[in-house]
This record gives C-alpha cells, sequence and structure tokens, in this order.
C-alpha cells in the first residue's frame, strides 16, 4: 500500500512535539490566570484565560495540518505547572520567557523545514513565525506598560487601571509589518 504521508518521520515527530507543547502553553496560561485571579485582578486573569485558549488553538492548527498532510498527529501528555509567580512582573516575565522559547521552537520546525526542503511545512510555519513576533510584542507590552504603572511598587489604584485595561486590550497585536503611517500600529 502506498505511503499517503507526505511530511518526513522526523517532521511529523517535530509537529507533534510543537503541538504539546501549545498544549503546554495553555496549561501554563491557565495556571498564570488562576494566580492572578487569586490575586484579585481578575481582567489580567481574563486576559491569561483568552491567551490560553489562543495557545490551545495553536495546537489545533498544528494537528490538522499533520492531518492534511496525511500523517498522524498524536495528543501527548502536559505536566502540571509547578511554577506560580510571586508578583504580577514575575508572571508577565513568565509569559515572555515562555514567548522566547517557543519562538526558538518554530525556528528549529523552519530549520528543519529547509534542511528536508520540505516548502509546504516551511510555508506553513511562517504564520507561527508571524504570530511569535506578535506573541513576543504582546508580552513586551505587558511588562512595560507595568513599568510605567510602577512595577511591583505601583500603586492600588496604577494595579486596578491595568487590570481594567487588560480585562478590555484585544488579544491581536498588529504585525509590525501592517502597520502604516495613517494607523502606526
Amino acid at each position: 500500500m502506498m505511503n499517503t504521508n507526505r511530511l518526513s518521520e522526523a517532521m511529523q515527530e517535530t509537529l507533534i512535539k510543537q503541538m504539546t507543547k501549545e498544549n503546554q502553553a495553555s496549561q501554563t496560561y491557565l495556571s498564570l490566570g488562576i494566580w492572578a485571579d487569586t490575586q484579585g485582578y481578575g481582567g489580567i486573569a481574563n486576559f491569561l484565560f483568552r491567551h490560553a485558549q489562543e495557545e490551545r488553538n495553536h495546537s489545533i492548527k498544528i494537528m490538522q495540518y499533520i492531518l492534511e498532510r496525511g500523517g498522524t498527529p498524536r495528543v501527548e501528555t502536559v505536566v502540571a505547572p509547578n511554577k506560580f509567580p510571586k508578583t504580577i512582573t514575575e508572571c508577565f516575565e513568565m509569559v515572555l520567557e515562555h514567548e522566547i522559547d517557543n519562538t526558538h521552537a518554530i525556528y528549529r520546525i523552519v530549520n528543519q523545514s529547509m534542511a528536508e526542503q520540505d516548502w509546504a511545512t516551511w510555508n506553513f510555519a511562517q504564520w507561527f513565525v508571524k504570530e511569535q513576533v506578535e506573541e513576543e510584542k504582546l508580552a513586551l507590552n505587558l511588562i512595560d506598560k507595568l513599568k510605567i504603572a510602577g512595577g511591583d511598587r505601583a500603586s492600588d489604584e496604577s494595579l486596578f487601571a491595568l487590570d481594567k485595561y487588560l480585562e478590555q486590550a484585544p488579544d491581536e497585536v498588529t504585525l509590525a509589518e501592517e502597520a502604516t503611517a495613517e494607523k502606526p500600529s
């Protein structure tokens, strides 16, 4: 019987690992959201919960791609997050660290697809490259907004305002490539 899987075995495994990484990220953001809510930051929690769903959607996107290429995706176990932040600064720094780590994982997919001359996967991965630009920018913006509010020494009023802002903040960040003179961000 003809093999209809258009992904190499190695690429399929790499994509499955990325599915797992995205599911792990979803659990991490859920955990951080729970922490924020228990600290009284319902807006930040809501923001993190929405982000957890976005990460799960990324896993599904990879799963669907593997299926479209004739492969067989696999759902793997994720570990329970066990590190909780002590401050909002630490929480937002954990978000940034996670996104930078994920960017490196996406780059590994791009590099592997180039090495294998798997141009379909290379093309697919470009969506994630752009997404990581957005994710890192979002994390940096969180840290910047917290610094403006006063960081860990921020007043209750500043933290309340930041919490309300994040509750209503859009989930999508405009890419620099889409910016125009009329609409710079």
